[in-house]
């Protein structure tokens, strides 16, 4: 009986709640790890999307430049066919052999209210290498790239690392500025205000010093020629030529190459002049106006005189009484008759050294007309007896260039009575010390002095005290403009960021004194490439501004909206200068021309 009860002894199992917990320990940790696994699979997708999407974007980018290129490249081949016609017809006129149509303008005639097409299949394509006619540029893209006049071995405009144009006789053409965009040097450490205003400029280097050349306002070395004489050039007005007040001076070459630049959407340089209505264009042989049909019609534009230099014109500025303008090129400054366009005299400094180029890239008459001051990249302020023609004063102490000039009403007479140096601005009292000088003014109630520089900063300085007051900064490219408002409320600036900006002076406009940051108002948009020169009309009813893109804009100061553009030259609008005393503008230009211009308030054109 005891066998039959002799059970093996039960050993005690594991509690079920146990085996459960690890269980359920092991699917959480093996979820756990399938959750990681899809978060991560989850990044790499998203950023693969991202790449995908960003070369995407990048493709259609290019795509879109391609096409524009492409329509650009047809719209100048369309010009250049358009020109050439002309000329046979007029040779034709002229006793010479029958014109035969071109199969270009056949094939393509041209088309109201749309854009250039690209060339169809089966036409040629352009070669790169065609020849140009002249006055004819190198297409639209990159004309006269570039900035404005910097220092170079070579002297001149011509920034030290690139090989100069040629000019007459093989000798390197001076005023083709042809630095590489965006190599922006230190033009110098100070601005010394002899009651002028002169800053310090670029360093001279050798080639190679990319971070010391200033930038350049031309483009590709291709040298400028000067222009031809008057008597020798074409003198027919036509009908779209009715009330200019001076015998054209060129062919209608340069109108056909202006007419080549428009481009992007939203701005006046992207309408086709043929479809603007009458009201809303002026046309001259080698100039047009074309009007902004967004807002009234309130101006009248009107090519007064051309002034024909052998280099580049590099400044131009009126006398006070606006009877004179003065203009700077290679060695020489010219003075001349606004009323008749005649060059009243030629100051050049004899003693200067004669070999290399010495371009004087500013000048500016003292208030009461009796004196010229110059400076010139020999880094010495001259100040002209303009009467006697004579030097009256050399102002020394700047170590480099000199790139701009303005007179003090208040200390009119010191430079020119002492000949020393009053004061000093420094450019490290307001940021680096190798910012590199640009453009330089004194507010009308000359309390303040402004400083454009390459490191995209406006600085003011108090007139009095001398002490810096403020750094203004909010252009995204180098300041190479800046000019007070008449009522010394605002402060304008052009940037190679192709914009214009209107600053609020706050307090500093009344007192010389601020509680109040310098704000920016408005950004003026509209210019195709680098703005260069700006100006305020007397009254400060208009804004003018020049740019590399060889245009000038007038632009309504309280709206921001451009009134009408101009294009009348065949390089970059380096200056521009208004007369204080009547509506006349002058600009001076790569194409070895100033010219003279009127402007006249209108009633609105319906």
């Amino acid at each position: 009986m005891s066998n039959v009860y002799n059970h093996r002894q039960m050993v005690p199992s594991a509690p079920l709640s146990s085996r459960v917990t690890d269980l359920l320990e092991s699917l959480r940790s093996e979820y756990d790890l399938l959750n990681q696994e899809a978060s991560n699979m989850r990044l790499f997708k998203d950023e693969y999307e991202q790449r995908a999407s960003s070369q995407i974007g990048e493709m259609q980018a290019i795509q879109q430049s391609l096409s524009e290129l492409e329509r650009a490249h047809y719209k100048v081949k369309q010009q250049y066919e358009e020109e050439i016609m002309r000329l046979r017809r007029e040779l034709e006129a002229r006793g010479g052999p029958p014109v035969t149509p071109s199969p270009f303008l056949q094939q393509q005639p041209p088309q109201q209210h749309q854009p250039p097409l690209p060339p169809q299949q089966g036409q040629p394509p352009i070669p790169m290498s065609q020849p140009h006619s002249a006055g004819i540029p190198h297409g639209p893209g990159g004309m006269y790239g570039g900035m404005p006049p910097g220092s170079a071995p070579h002297g001149g405009p011509n920034g030290s690392g690139m090989p100069p144009g040629q000019g007459h006789g093989g000798e390197p053409h001076p005023g083709v500025y042809m630095n590489q965009p965006g190599s922006y040097p230190p033009p110098g450490t100070s601005v010394v205000v002899n009651s002028h205003g002169q800053p310090m400029t670029p360093q001279q280097q050798q080639p190679g010093g990319a971070k010391d050349r200033k930038p350049n306002v031309m483009g590709p070395s291709q040298g400028m020629q000067p222009p031809p004489p008057l008597q020798q050039q074409q003198q027919q007005p036509g009908p779209s030529q009715m009330g200019s007040r001076h015998t054209p001076t060129q062919s209608s070459g340069a109108l056909m190459a202006s007419k080549g630049q428009q481009g992007s959407s939203g701005q006046l340089a992207d309408m086709d002049l043929h479809n603007v209505p009458p009201n809303l264009k002026r046309e001259g042989p080698d100039w047009f106006v074309i009007f902004n049909p967004k807002i009234p019609r309130l101006l009248n534009i009107e090519h007064v005189h051309t002034l024909d230099h052998t280099s580049v014109v590099c400044c131009v500025k009126f006398s006070n009484d606006g009877k004179y303008l003065a203009t700077g090129c290679n060695r020489t400054t010219q003075i001349w008759s606004v009323a008749t366009g005649n060059k009243e005299c030629v100051l050049a400094d004899e003693n200067a050294p004669k070999n290399g180029d010495l371009y004087i890239r500013a000048v500016c008459f003292s208030p009461d007309g009796k004196y010229l001051v110059t400076g010139a990249e020999d880094k010495q302020i001259r100040v002209w007896d303009v009467q006697k023609r004579t030097i009256r004063h050399i102002l020394s102490g700047h170590d480099q260039d000199i790139y701009s000039l303005d007179f003090s009403f208040r200390r009119q007479n010191d430079p020119v009575r002492s000949g020393k140096e009053l004061c000093k601005f420094l450019i490290e009292d307001l940021g680096p010390k190798d910012a590199g000088v640009t453009s330089v003014a004194f507010s009308p109630n000359d309390k303040l002095v402004a400083a454009a520089s390459l490191d995209k900063m406006i600085r003011l300085w108090d007139v009095a005290s001398g002490q810096p007051l403020q750094r203004v900064d909010g252009h995204k490219d180098s300041v190479y403009a800046v000019a007070f408002s008449p009522d010394g409320q605002s402060l304008l600036s052009g940037s190679l960021d192709k914009t214009l900006r209107i600053w609020d002076l706050g307090r500093y406009g009344s007192s010389g004194r601020s509680a109040d940051m310098v704000t920016c108002r408005s950004s003026l948009v509209g210019h195709k490439d680098f703005v260069l020169s700006v100006a305020y009309s007397p009254d400060g009813n208009w804004i003018v501004s020049g740019s590399k893109d060889r245009g000038v804009q007038f632009w309504d100061p309280r709206s921001g909206q451009t009134q009408c553009m101009l294009q009348g030259h065949k390089n970059s609008v380096i200056s521009v200068a208004l007369s204080p005393t009547q509506t006349f503008f002058a600009t001076g230009s790569g194409d070895c021309r100033a010219r003279i211009w009127s402007y006249e308030t209108i009633q609105q054109q319906m």
